[in-house]
């Protein structure tokens, strides 16, 4: 398994910009496609983006889509989630995973326990 610390949340204003950071111990990471994910209070944990393991293919949830960016470096075994124009139904704890890319939407399908992801707030 891989170990995942997600860091970089914080509290922003509505319009406002973020971007998180998950590092990956292990030397399993570069081997497969990463996501993001989030939970808001009183929600299941949804999808939000993911990227292959090369870099070349991403995708992302609708609601999300033109103002989030993901990206890998994995000589540093590390994702990114560069978050622009956040809005208030962003706010939600943040976590990364790995998957396989045709099923990473559904969250259950990841391969690695749950890190204790990075909490995002947006004011309005």
């Amino acid at each position: 398994q891989v170990q995942l610390v997600e860091s970089g949340g914080g509290l922003v204003q509505a319009g406002g910009s973020l971007r998180l950071s998950c590092a990956a111990s292990g030397r399993y990471f570069s081997y497969n496609t990463m996501g993001w994910f989030r939970q808001a209070p009183g929600k299941e944990r949804e999808f939000v983006a993911a990227i292959t393991r090369g870099g070349t293919n991403t995708k992302y949830a609708d609601v999300v889509k033109g103002r989030f960016s993901i990206s890998r470096n994995n000589t540093k075994n590390k994702v990114y989630l560069q978050m622009n124009s956040l809005k208030p139904e962003d706010t939600a704890v943040y976590y990364c995973n790995r998957g396989r890319f045709g099923a990473i939407e559904n969250p259950r399908s990841v391969l690695d326990a749950w890190g204790q992801g990075t909490l995002v707030t947006v004011s309005s």
